[in-house]
């Protein structure tokens, strides 16, 4: 399916504006739905499933065929009374009129069949669709997180630099041993190395983020609220089971292979349709011409299919059996998924509170510590300890909140709730 200029112009407007300012995290998911390619094969999937419906509709419709022969005949005969002999061309013309009236069933199995098939095709392109939204989520998170990261660390970098400077100059007038040098340094090769790796990361997440949106992150927006969560967990499962689009499309395969065992079972029953038919025949050599019209009733009963239809029939039961079983497998893969984003959030919760208090206070010891070496209470790798305690704290701050976001977007995706709606001011979880 290909992009329509205006959406194209959109995405390049909404591209424009993501570089001249911050972008926001709905403006990301905006250019995500708008250009990428995965909900165009969900969108197109869900117009074949509409295409079969028609099929399945067309098979219960009248049926009008045309047909006709022209030729020429040479017919001789020894008969003493010979009639039509000789040569002449011939034409004849037939026109068929049939309607099904009764097809054991079949047909209006199939089209409720064909129905299960639309509905589990809009739950299939609903969940790519929530999909991408948690996929762009977790990308614009982690290229904030990853940033954030990186500011840390080269503040870190700055901080041991000038520690190594300082206790250069302190070990040349003997303050301290050259032990002490070498331990800053050694930090400071750590930092830097830190300092890379998160580099590294932050590129990484910049490439998904690309990949997603179709454009190279620029400034990103603050973070959203946290969005509004179920009051429980009991209420967030009670929603995944009624909502969550795989669910519902793998119950609807399974409605559809249920009306397919219906399908199969029609083929060892009686069919019959009513038939119109008029037909015409002209002998152009003696301008003779014969028409006839009928209309009957046409029946067929299957005797005897060498097994074809009682196999049909088995392995449709067993594909009705398969789609259940794979419900109930999903359910469980969900409900374990569900719970881990659940508690995740929860723990997340309690570690940004818990960051918060251990970079206040690491905040203080480290200033604490660097005040007391320089009137000598305090050694090298006592102020080389607190800022590793700062820096930990600090980094531990920016992965609890990039872990709480993305558990409560991961509840929401698992409810089917993710929507650029949800990107409003909203309540907490208890």
């Amino acid at each position: 399916m290909r992009v329509s200029k205006l959406v194209m112009m959109t995405v390049a407007s909404l591209a424009a504006v993501g570089l001249a300012e911050a972008q926001s995290l709905d403006e990301a998911l905006a250019l995500a739905e708008l250009s990428n390619p995965n909900l165009d094969v969900g969108r197109t999937q869900a117009e074949i499933a509409r295409e079969a419906l028609e099929e399945a509709r067309a098979q219960g419709r009248t049926r009008v065929t045309l047909g006709g022969t022209a030729g020429y005949e040479s017919a001789d005969s020894n008969r003493i009374f010979a009639l039509n002999s000789g040569d002449r061309p011939l034409a004849t013309a037939q026109i068929e009129a049939a309607r099904p009236i009764y097809t054991g069933g079949r047909i209006p199995a199939g089209v409720r069949a064909a129905k299960a098939g639309i509905d589990a095709a809009d739950a299939r392109l609903e969940a790519v669709r929530q999909d991408l939204f948690f996929d762009t989520i977790t990308a614009f998170l982690q290229v904030t997180a990853a940033r954030a990261t990186v500011d840390i660390r080269e503040n870190n970098v700055r901080v041991l630099d000038e520690q190594v400077r300082a206790a250069t100059a302190r070990f040349d007038v003997g303050f301290i041993t050259r032990t002490d040098v070498a331990l800053s340094e050694a930090r400071l090769a750590g930092a830097l190395a830190g300092l890379a790796a998160a580099e590294a990361e932050l590129e990484r997440g910049s490439a998904q983020f690309e990949s997603l949106t179709g454009v190279y992150p620029g400034a990103l927006g603050p973070l959203p609220p946290l969005p509004a969560l179920p009051q429980d967990f009991e209420a967030a499962l009670a929603e995944l089971l009624e909502f969550n689009p795989n669910l519902l499309a793998g119950r609807e395969d399974e409605r559809a292979a249920s009306e397919a065992v219906r399908v199969a079972e029609a083929g060892g029953r009686a069919t019959i349709e009513i038939v119109g038919r008029a037909e015409g025949q002209q002998d152009f050599d003696q301008d003779v011409h014969d028409t006839a019209v009928s209309a009957l009733a046409r029946g067929s009963i299957p005797l005897f299919q060498g097994g074809l239809v009682s196999s049909q029939v088995r392995s449709a039961k067993l594909r009705r059996e398969q789609a259940r079983l794979q419900v109930q497998a999903a359910e469980r893969d969900l409900r374990a998924a569900l719970a881990a984003a659940w508690y995740g959030y929860q723990a997340a919760e309690r570690a940004i509170e818990a960051s918060e208090r251990q970079v206040e206070a690491a905040q203080i010891a480290f200033n604490g510590a660097r005040q007391e070496l320089s009137v000598g209470t305090r050694t090298t790798l006592d102020v080389l300890d607190s800022e590793q305690d700062l820096l930990d704290a600090r980094l531990s701050l920016v992965n609890a909140e990039r872990d709480a976001h993305l558990a409560a977007y991961q509840i929401l995706a698992l409810t089917g709730a993710l929507s650029r709606d949800i990107l409003l001011p909203v309540t907490q979880v208890p």
